[in-house]
C-alpha cells in the first residue's frame, strides 16, 4: 500500500517566508511615510481656511492678525490634531506641528516639532507656500507694507526647521 504523504516542503514554507519578510521590508517604512504626510497636509488645510478671509481683511483695513473674537482679525480654526498652532509672523502663517502623538518624521533629532508656512504677498495677491519656518521670507511688517514693500516677487523661501522632502504636502515642494 503506497502512502501518498500532503503538504509543503521545507524550502516552500522557507521561500513564502522570505517573500513576506521582503514585502514588509518594502511596507513598513512607506507606509510611515504615508502616515507622516497625511498628518503633515492637516496644516495646509487648516490654513487653506485662513488665506481668504485674511487676504480681504488686509485688502480693506491693512490688517493681518487672528482673532478668535472677530474683533481685531480673522476667526479660524488654528490648531487640529496634529498642529499644535498657526501664527502670524509679518506676512506669513506658520504652522507648528504637537510635540506628541505625531510621526516622528515631523519632529527633528532633538524632538522639536517641524513647520510649514505660507507667505501672503499683498502687493501680488499671491499666497506661496515653503518648507520650515518663515524665517528666510520678506520680513516687511504688515504694518510697513507699501506698494513697492514687499517687492511683487517676494515669495515664501525655505526656513528652519524644515520637514523631509519625501514627507512635505506636494503643494509645497
Amino acid at each position: 500500500m503506497k502512502n501518498i504523504q500532503k503538504g509543503f516542503t521545507l524550502i516552500e514554507l522557507m521561500i513564502v517566508v522570505a517573500i513576506i519578510g521582503i514585502l514588509a521590508a518594502v511596507a513598513i517604512p512607506a507606509y510611515g511615510d504615508y502616515t507622516a504626510r497625511g498628518q503633515a497636509s492637516e496644516a495646509m488645510d487648516l490654513i487653506d481656511g485662513l488665506k481668504t478671509p485674511l487676504s480681504e481683511l488686509i485688502t480693506t483695513t491693512r490688517m493681518f492678525a487672528l482673532d478668535q473674537t472677530g474683533v481685531s482679525g480673522v476667526p479660524g480654526i488654528t490648531s487640529g490634531r496634529y498642529v499644535q498652532s498657526i501664527a502670524i509672523v509679518n506676512l506669513s502663517l506658520v504652522a507648528k506641528y504637537k510635540t506628541s502623538g505625531i510621526s516622528s518624521r515631523l519632529m527633528n533629532a532633538s524632538g522639536t516639532p517641524l513647520s510649514v508656512h505660507f507667505f501672503y504677498n499683498p502687493n501680488s495677491g499671491a499666497w506661496t507656500c515653503a518648507n520650515g519656518d518663515s524665517s528666510n521670507d520678506d520680513q516687511t511688517a504688515v504694518a510697513n507694507f507699501t506698494a513697492s514693500l514687499p517687492p511683487v516677487t517676494a515669495v515664501a523661501m525655505p526656513g528652519n526647521n524644515t520637514i523631509p522632502p519625501n514627507v512635505m504636502p506636494k503643494a509645497c515642494s
